[in-house]
């Protein structure tokens, strides 16, 4: 009976592809596969206690519960297919965005059909390479995109990894983006969403008592001193620029300091934080990866999620404040702070210019001195050695 069903609905992709000569994707669900997850989760729901009982210190039952949120669902195609048309809609404005189109008529709780995208991996260096297509730029508009989705629309695709985002050679500036799968997407709570722009503002700036401050709101109290290294590779006390790593003695403060840390201090951290920061966390860590494997400096990301923050913030203008000076006055102010941070990030990047000019510089004048005595040993060891 599966079978007949199954054949039935390929049926009808084959009708549509004939009649409209259009290329369309099928995604069906394996039959039996949302039994076979519920007897999954039983088990890891299972293995999480037992951990627990054994070692009162790991405390993990948190975690299955929104795994099971999220593959509940990622099991309904009715439900992927609306997440797509509201990112769709999202960025139906923005030309580096490419999302397929839905065939509703062809739909199903188990079979997804949609507009068929060609493409390649994100991170398929030589198709970037074949096709002329700079990797830095993708990883900024990479950057750029989810920057958006974060801080501006709230609503986050939750699966980001390269077969979900392809790179087509079609679009305005040479190549866009062609984002796939959307059965794990987030909304993020609106005080949230304000809340992690302002986060990141301060982590841009430095504000070490805004850090704080935020780090009380979202439950984590002193361990807030750990977002910079979280997000932007450094300590809260450092001395290094935005951008760059952390100095050899920060690193060894930092290691000394989380030697000290407990599994329960671990523990505690995450289920103190909110199941949104959870999200756009393990989101900001698939696109570190990303953007680090395309040969990104860290500072594209930084600039993208200053840039998107500042823009969220001005949002909150629109809908809590009645009055047209306060939100003139308001986008002002952003827009000035942005003008500041475009300033700082330009001014980092040309002492890191500098600093790469005088370590380069530096290496080739021992080269040159190393080879010019090599040289002068060679024309005088006749001499020495008589």
């Amino acid at each position: 009976m599966r079978f007949r069903l199954l054949l039935h609905l390929l049926l009808k992709y084959t009708m549509l592809f004939s009649k409209d000569r259009q290329e369309v994707a099928v995604k069906v669900q394996y039959p039996g596969l949302e039994y076979q997850m519920k007897f999954d989760l039983v088990t890891m729901s299972l293995l999480s206690k037992s951990v627990g009982w054994i070692f009162p210190g790991y405390r993990f039952q948190w975690l299955v519960a929104e795994f099971e949120k999220s593959i509940a669902s990622e099991l309904d195609f009715i439900a992927e297919a609306k997440n797509l048309e509201r990112i769709r809609e999202n960025f139906k404005d923005n030309s580096m965005v490419r999302v397929p189109n839905v065939f509703w008529d062809f739909t199903t709780r188990q079979v997804m059909t949609m507009e068929f995208c060609r493409g390649r991996k994100v991170d398929d260096l030589e198709f970037l390479k074949e096709r002329g297509i700079s990797e830095v730029k993708v990883a900024k508009s990479l950057a750029e995109v989810f920057a958006e989705m974060i801080f501006v629309h709230g609503f986050l695709h939750g699966d980001l990894h390269p077969g979900n985002i392809l790179v087509s050679p079609e679009g305005k500036n040479g190549f866009s983006l062609v984002l796939l799968d959307f059965g794990i997407c987030k909304q993020l709570n609106e005080d949230f969403r304000l809340k992690y722009c302002e986060l990141w503002e301060a982590l841009v700036v430095k504000d070490s008592a805004k850090i704080q401050e935020i780090g009380e709101y979202f439950g984590v109290g002193k361990y807030s001193r750990y977002f910079p290294v979280i997000f932007t590779g450094r300590t809260i006390d450092s001395k290094s620029t935005l951008g760059e790593g952390m100095s050899v003695e920060e690193r060894n403060n930092l290691k000394q300091e989380l030697k000290s840390l407990k599994m329960e201090d671990i523990s505690s951290f995450m289920e103190s934080l909110p199941t949104d920061f959870l999200t756009v966390l393990r989101t900001d860590g698939l696109l570190r990866s990303l953007t680090s494997k395309l040969g990104a400096p860290l500072r594209v990301r930084l600039l993208a999620y200053a840039e998107y923050a500042l823009y969220g913030l001005s949002l909150k203008a629109d809908s809590k404040s009645d009055s047209a000076i306060e939100v003139v006055l308001f986008r002002f102010k952003i827009g000035l702070r942005y003008i500041q941070l475009r300033v700082l990030f330009g001014i980092l990047g040309l002492v890191s210019w500098l600093e790469n000019i005088k370590h380069t510089s530096t290496r080739r004048f021992k080269d040159f001195l190393a080879s010019a005595g090599f040289v002068v040993r060679n024309l005088y060891r006749p001499l020495l050695t008589a």
